[in-house]
């Protein structure tokens, strides 16, 4: 919630912390592998009173739910065939899914209620939840469309039925995130960005390469050239209006109305940024493989001139030629329209290993975890330095020090 976090580790530990104080609350010990996904779901008590509980899955082939308040193992389920992988709750339906080499729906009571066939290839790597009640599983390079059956009049049991699978990615999909109710976005290892409808599961827009070669082959022969690493989608997200995904080394940020890239920053980091989030304000902040974590600023910028803009992602790296036609130019762009930069302001200096991720707290601060072991809870200086002054002023006023003397 607003006031407290958890942190998973290789060590099959999970943390709860306070995020104000930066008080180790709990300890939940009860795997004995890495932590593999965490998720929180908003249940109840038997007495009707609100409670969160924790759901933490990991490579010992088990899933755990566990109480926030009390610190207490609420389950343990351990009938898995395999590693879960990512964990979804369906908050509006009251039921939480499971993926690893199967889907699997669980109710309130954590209870299993239905499940899928097994899948022999990689598994299921990421869900998201669709309109209609329908799911979106990434499996290898496929996204498959779930349907998820409920209880009616006439029955009284739940169900997932495969409705449709989606094959439009060229490699594996790295990154599934919800845009609004009407849209979705994938992106893949070889930094393929597609938009689809959440609705009838067709392409809206599909980024990767405006290519000088018309065969598809010829174009994946040149992008497996390429280290795999410097253009995979490592982590995308949205505020609605644009993706910001982190590829590589940089970061960029497309706007879905326009369907290209409007600002980026090609080598934001020294090595893979790994997670990367919209603030308030026009602020991006990013994180890498290198241990940094830097705060940027989209700032408008106005060109004199029109240059022919590349749309591709990968036409920033260099890959393809974009056009020098005049007539081709003015499509691209026309004079002193407005484009972005993205540009640095700020560099949180701390850890010496990779940073995964990190937690914003508005009005608490920043949490980052990283490789070193180490969670590091960052403040605003100045709004800190304001509420001491402030507290200072109201204990020196409790103990009559304010007071006017004559």
């Amino acid at each position: 919630n607003d006031y407290k976090f958890a942190s998973a580790g290789d060590d099959g530990i999970v943390y709860l912390w306070d995020v104000q104080t930066g008080e180790r609350l709990f300890e939940f010990l009860g795997h004995t592998q890495q932590i593999t996904a965490i998720t929180v779901f908003p249940s109840s008590d038997t007495s009707g009173e609100p409670t969160s509980l924790i759901l933490t899955a990991s490579s010992d082939r088990t899933v755990i739910i566990w109480n926030c308040d009390s610190g207490r193992q609420v389950k343990k389920i351990s009938d898995f065939h395999s590693t879960v992988k990512c964990l979804t709750v369906l908050q509006r339906l009251d039921l939480w899914l499971s993926g690893g080499s199967e889907l699997r729906m669980w109710n309130r009571k954590l209870e299993l209620v239905s499940e899928t066939s097994h899948f022999t290839d990689s598994g299921i790597s990421n869900l998201i939840e669709l309109p209609k009640n329908c799911i979106a599983a990434a499996i290898g390079k496929d996204l498959i469309i779930f349907k998820l059956l409920i209880p009616t009049d006439n029955s009284d049991s739940w169900d997932i039925h495969e409705v449709k699978c989606l094959s439009a990615h060229q490699d594996n999909i790295r990154s599934l995130v919800n845009v609004n109710e009407l849209t979705f976005v994938s992106g893949s290892l070889v930094g393929e960005l597609i938009v689809w409808d959440a609705l009838d599961w067709t392409v809206l827009a599909y980024e990767r390469s405006f290519w000088d070669t018309s065969s598809p082959h010829e174009a994946m022969q040149e992008i497996k050239l390429q280290k795999q690493k410097e253009i995979s989608v490592q982590h995308f997200t949205t505020d609605g209006e644009c993706v910001f995904a982190a590829i590589g080394r940089g970061i960029y940020v497309y706007n879905l109305q326009m369907k290209r890239v409007i600002a980026y920053q090609r080598t934001a980091h020294d090595s893979n940024v790994l997670h990367i989030a919209k603030f308030p304000n026009r602020q991006i902040i990013s994180c890498s493989e290198d241990g940094s974590v830097r705060i940027w600023e989209i700032k408008e910028r106005k060109h004199p001139s029109a240059e022919a803009v590349p749309t591709g992602i990968f036409s920033m790296w260099g890959f393809g030629k974009a056009s020098k036609q005049p007539s081709q130019t003015v499509k691209k762009m026309q004079d002193n329209v407005v484009q972005s930069s993205v540009e640095l302001i700020g560099d949180l200096i701390g850890h010496s290993s990779a940073v995964q991720m990190f937690l914003y707290f508005p009005g608490h601060g920043l949490v980052t975890c990283s490789a070193d072991h180490l969670i590091i809870l960052w403040k605003d200086g100045e709004r800190e330095s304001r509420l001491r002054s402030l507290n200072l002023f109201e204990k020196l006023e409790e103990n009559g020090y304010l007071l006017p003397r004559f």
